[in-house]
């Protein structure tokens, strides 16, 4: 076994643990959260279905750690079918029960990230919302979907993951795990907080800790958006960045979104390209 392998059953192990029926997605999740981001993001989902939906019948959506299912009614709702995955056997157990009976909607447990990978199924949007963050390899998997999964012409959306820490600024990088940190006490959770923060502190990340795992970014300092840009730049025609605040706490989501750093990032890409059309 690898030590990436190693790490994305850490990951999965985290999943599980973290994940169970009584999580709440919303209560962490500022995408879910906030009424403006979260507009936002399904105006961007539903716009990505109605463009499939302008050139062809139908538009089959893969959305990748769909959580308890918020989004995908999104999908839904704008004319799309879903492919949903879960990590989480307890958040897959909820999606089938949520979406029993409706067609348009295929919910699968992934325990290790590849279900779809070695398959012949393939799809025309591909949605990674607040999940990059969450894996080990993510340029290895982005890449894989982009090559494997989605249609010659198909979009890919990502939103909610933490840019590299090192080209984030001093104040950035406080105001974030600032705002963070006050929001795990607001939630009963100071005793945890205090230990993942004296570890990160001192650069240790325990496997056997969920909340390290889980929050995988802060294992390898982020996610590198440019790595990811140059990535899907070979592989799109089109190809934009959106860079924004956002913070778990309610408060200080409406005054960060005008006047502090941002710390979060999202990438929309359009046509991906025909693969003997693409640039390495």
């Amino acid at each position: 076994m690898t030590l990436n392998d190693e790490h994305r059953a850490a990951v999965a192990r985290a999943q599980e643990i973290e994940y169970d029926e009584e999580h709440d997605y919303a209560a962490g999740s500022p995408h879910l959260r906030h009424a403006a981001l979260r507009k936002l993001l399904q105006s961007k989902i539903a716009d990505a279905v109605h463009e499939v939906l302008a050139r062809q019948q139908s538009c089959a959506v893969l959305e990748v750690g769909a959580g308890h299912g918020t989004l995908t009614e999104t999908v839904l709702r704008a004319g799309g079918t879903a492919t949903v995955t879960e990590m989480s056997r307890a958040s897959f157990d909820f999606l089938e029960r949520k979406f029993s009976g409706i067609p348009e909607v295929r919910a699968i447990y992934d325990s290790d990230g590849s279900a779809l990978l070695h398959g012949e199924t393939q799809f025309d949007l591909i949605l990674l919302i607040s999940v990059i963050h969450h894996i080990p390899d993510y340029v290895g998997v982005v890449s894989d979907l982009c090559d494997k999964v989605l249609r010659p012409g198909g979009i890919l959306l990502t939103f909610q993951d933490p840019p590299w820490y090192p080209r984030q600024s001093r104040l950035a990088m406080a105001l974030s795990f600032g705002s963070y940190f006050a929001w795990r006490v607001g939630q009963g959770k100071l005793r945890r907080g205090l230990r993942t923060r004296w570890r990160r502190l001192r650069r240790i990340y325990d496997e056997s800790e969920p909340s390290d795992m889980v929050e995988y970014h802060v294992v390898r300092q982020g996610v590198d958006e440019c790595a990811l840009l140059d990535l899907v730049r070979a592989r799109f025609t089109d190809v934009e960045l959106d860079t924004y605040f956002s913070t778990a706490m309610p408060g200080l989501q409406t005054i960060g979104a005008k006047y502090f750093p941002h710390n979060t990032f999202g990438i929309l890409a359009r046509g991906l390209k025909d693969r003997c059309n693409q640039t390495q």
